[in-house]
């Protein structure tokens, strides 16, 4: 197992516009929903209408992402807070 192991540091994490991600992806799955909504009975036809029901789970756990990035995000800000506050 000697040469699986990993011979660096795994880099920092990337942080970004976590929220702002979630939240486009969010409505971007509601919009496909939305979009296939009136081609109903096509997909009904065919047998795709798991089409339409991903994307609105897609959007329905968006929702929850949405929810916990920013109480992430929150605790983010508030833990660099404390940190710049506390004496040293």
């Amino acid at each position: 197992m000697e040469k699986w192991t990993p011979k660096h540091e795994a880099p920092e994490p990337l942080e970004g516009p976590v929220v702002a991600t979630i939240t486009g992806g969010t409505i971007l799955w509601f919009v496909l929903f939305l979009a296939q909504l009136p081609f109903y009975g096509w997909f009904e036809d065919h047998g795709h209408t798991w089409w339409l029901w991903t994307c609105l789970a897609g959007a329905g756990l968006g929702l929850i992402g949405i929810w916990y990035v920013r109480g992430r995000d929150k605790a983010l800000k508030r833990a660099a807070a404390e940190a710049g506050q506390a004496p040293e």
